[in-house]
């Protein structure tokens, strides 16, 4: 590891921690977010942060925050509209975390956001980016919140030619950040590697005549920084073949189920769906069987109108979408229910299943 960091001995750490920082104060974005430095909003962002643009989170934030000011209220608020605060951005286990952790913090801290490494790292949910950014940035504390962003400056910054997809990779970055961190403001430090990363320093052309530490900077000195970091590709994703059917009763409710409380999409609401193993040699008869032995029910299909994609980081699913009816005395219960389009407006869908919905809505 020492051989990684050697390149921290050519940097000025004070100047470097300066242009830095300036630069952040005078060209921040006005994210809301940062209007305080509430340890618990500073969570929120955070968590919805993974995996997300900014500009997606934003309006999920705000409406997140508005439905759930305080810790004690989304302590309190039943998993379906939790759910459905979180409904399109994905990566539904983040918010069954928090909100379990947030239970947690409730109980076992008054409702106060833990200030510790210790502590704040056994909620769930929360790795050591999250912990190591609510630390910095909501309490000044001087702790390393290393994701993608800060990895790809640092090995530009740094010449660090270690594989950043690799988990161990990780602690390099963060003991360079400990050692190149501002102890005065830690938490402006780390927001402004965070900004840089997604402002100037960005993956593909990287903007480096803009950069206010181009002058600390190994790779750019090397010309080299269009080839940092390096990074392995991920497994090829596994497509899988489905069949949905928008089911309704006489009474023209349509039949909505409950996914398992484990798994992906776990708890979120969707229409009846089955994997088809051999989609191509499958007509309409065949796939009504496969509903109707799935589920124990008596479906008619009646049309397909349709197919839609939908892709997830390691699955892609082709879904066929079919309509369909149903006898109304097939049993409701906590797993399916017969509801009228308004009435869904209240359950918690995933993006697959509203695209489902749409084309429902175009062919109905």
């Amino acid at each position: 590891m020492e051989n990684e960091l050697k390149n921290i001995e050519k940097i000025s750490i004070k100047s470097f921690q300066e242009d830095l920082i300036s630069w952040f104060k005078d060209e921040q974005r006005d994210l809301p977010w940062r209007k305080d430095q509430d340890p618990y909003k500073v969570w929120v962002s955070e968590i919805m942060l993974q995996q997300t643009r900014v500009d997606t989170v934003i309006p999920y934030f705000n409406r997140f925050i508005e439905w759930f000011p305080t810790i004690n209220d989304l302590a309190s608020a039943n998993e379906d509209k939790v759910l459905k605060a979180w409904e399109g951005l994905g990566y539904y286990s983040r918010v069954r975390n928090l909100h379990s952790a947030v239970k947690e913090v409730n109980e076992k801290y008054n409702g106060q956001v833990p200030n510790t490494p210790k502590d704040i790292s056994n909620l769930k949910g929360v790795g050591p980016y999250t912990a190591g950014a609510i630390l910095s940035i909501a309490y000044g504390i001087p702790e390393p919140a290393v994701d993608g962003n800060v990895m790809r400056v640092l090995s530009r910054i740094l010449s660090i030619w270690e594989d950043i997809a690799k988990p161990s990779t990780r602690k390099i970055f963060e003991k360079a950040v400990r050692e190149l961190i501002s102890h005065d403001d830690p938490s402006a430090f780390n927001q402004a590697l965070m900004e840089l990363g997604a402002l100037i320093c960005t993956p593909t052309s990287p903007s480096c005549l803009l950069c206010p530490v181009r002058d600390h900077c190994q790779g750019f000195h090397e010309g080299v920084e269009s080839e940092l970091p390096i990074k392995s590709k991920k497994n090829s994703q596994k497509s899988v073949d489905l069949a949905a059917v928008v089911v309704k009763d006489e009474k023209g409710r349509i039949l909505i189920h409950k996914r398992p409380e484990t798994g992906l999409l776990a708890n979120l609401w969707e229409f009846p769906n089955v994997e088809m193993h051999q989609p191509v040699l499958m007509d309409r008869s065949q796939i009504t069987d496969l509903f109707n032995e799935s589920f124990d029910m008596n479906i008619k299909l009646e049309k397909s109108i349709g197919q839609i994609e939908h892709i997830f980081s390691h699955l892609i699913w082709n879904i066929r979408v079919y309509t369909g009816t149903i006898n109304s005395n097939f049993p409701e219960g906590t797993e399916w229910k017969f509801l009228t389009l308004q009435e869904m407006e209240e359950y918690a869908f995933p993006v697959s299943f509203h695209k489902i919905l749409k084309l429902y809505k175009e062919n109905a």
